[in-house]
């Protein structure tokens, strides 16, 4: 792949397509007309690019409202409730319920990285660095290396989301080495369900802080062994140049006054009314914002591609739709519904984005990938057959070969 210029990476102007070559698609069944970005871009009708101030801002108040709404009734009417069981039950769902509104806020936060969430420059800055500080996330390091996702997307060399290993390095991964209990270990339902609870508590803000699951050149320095030297909170660490350090500054200054602002309101109404208004819903954010980005990116039928192979189509082309229903569509702005829309051209707006999905498909065909099943389902599934990935035909050219998801017991893995 050709050496991308750094401007062109950072420039929130250009179209990710218009800074690496976007090749074609390639057929993985059967055969598929040749197409390209301007076939696909075409399509779609031009009022789909359009993006409303009115719409976006009115979008974003209605769930700003609605969450300081239901945390405030949480916080005077809950603690009223006498009866043990009742009380608990009620700050169960209000946890679960403001977690998926404190989601909704975040993928908006999202649409103001992409620029498309309002035709001012400004504007999506200034709501999506307040929105995301308040979740704890940092706006800028964040969009910058989220662009770099959008542009690398499924490429196993500069991805930066749930880049899968290959066999080897997989194999090699692997904690304890005495036969036997790895396959005990790898393959119990009760191990491989503490693993996904981990990664839905804690997987975000450790990504955030460490920068795993990305692949190795998704740094622009050479990794760090500094403490944090890799975060996205190191203005001057491995993933971020120096032009970018005092937005990634800025950003830091954004997530420390939430962290102020927090401590002050927890000193007011304690600790514990603190945990169950604000900490609660923030891990069930956690939890969905780790989810739907495993499950965009993660399936048996995903092609992933070493950078030889790699294009700009086919790695956009690689994402999955999935299905959550209402929620998806109305608290989570169809991101996961319309995902590959989104890889594709993420300059269009959330609101637009169904209609330009119904557009490309009858394109894309057999490229299309969409799973309609039950999320937990597609959970399991994607963590017990999507561990590790191996060439289609070890033999072929690099160039010309695709990485396919595969999944065996560890036995038979250092067996080969």
């Amino acid at each position: 792949m050709a050496e991308i210029n750094a401007e062109a990476e950072l420039d929130m102007s250009v179209h990710p397509a218009e800074v690496v070559p976007a090749g074609e698609l390639s057929p993985y069944e059967k055969p598929t007309p040749k197409l390209g970005l301007a076939e696909l871009r075409k399509a779609i009708p031009e009022h789909c690019f359009e993006r409303s101030y009115l719409i976006s801002m009115w979008t974003v108040s209605r769930d700003v409202a609605i969450s300081l709404g239901l945390m405030y009734a949480a916080y005077a009417y809950i603690p009223k409730i006498e009866h043990d069981v009742l009380r608990w039950s009620a700050w169960a769902l209000y946890g679960f319920t403001e977690g998926l509104m404190f989601t909704g806020l975040w993928i908006l936060g999202h649409e103001c990285g992409h620029m498309s969430f309002s035709p001012s420059a400004m504007l999506n800055d200034t709501v999506g660095f307040i929105v995301q500080s308040a979740l704890l996330t940092p706006y800028h390091s964040w969009k910058s290396t989220h662009r770099r996702h959008h542009i690398h997307a499924n490429n196993l060399s500069y991805d930066h989301n749930y880049v899968p290993p290959q066999r080897e390095a997989y194999v090699s991964s692997l904690m304890f080495s005495f036969d036997g209990f790895e396959e005990l270990v790898e393959d119990s339902p009760i191990m491989l369900l503490l693993r996904l609870v981990l990664q839905s508590a804690i997987g975000f803000p450790f990504y955030l802080l460490t920068n795993i699951t990305a692949a190795p050149g998704s740094h622009v320095r050479d990794p760090s062994k500094k403490v944090l030297g890799n975060s996205h909170f190191a203005p001057t660490g491995s993933l971020f140049r120096d032009s970018e350090a005092p937005v990634i500054l800025l950003a830091d200054l954004g997530v420390a006054a939430a962290v102020i602002g927090l401590c002050f309101t927890g000193q007011n109404i304690g600790l514990k009314m603190l945990a169950l208004t604000y900490l609660q819903p923030y891990f069930w954010m956690n939890h969905w914002l780790v989810t739907i980005t495993y499950l965009n990116h993660t399936h048996p039928e995903s092609p992933k591609y070493e950078d030889e192979a790699w294009t700009f189509l086919k790695g956009a082309t690689a994402t999955i739709d999935r299905d959550f229903g209402w929620i998806g569509l109305h608290i989570f702005h169809g991101i996961i519904e319309h995902h590959v829309v989104h890889h594709l051209f993420p300059r269009i707006p959330f609101y637009h984005t169904a209609e330009a999905t119904k557009a490309i498909v009858p394109l894309l065909g057999n490229e299309y990938i969409n799973d309609k099943g039950w999320y937990l389902g597609g959970l399991w599934e994607a963590f017990t057959k999507c561990r590790w990935v191996e060439p289609d035909n070890p033999a072929a050219d690099v160039k010309d070969r695709t990485m396919w998801y595969k999944s065996e017991r560890i036995s038979t893995l250092k067996g080969k």
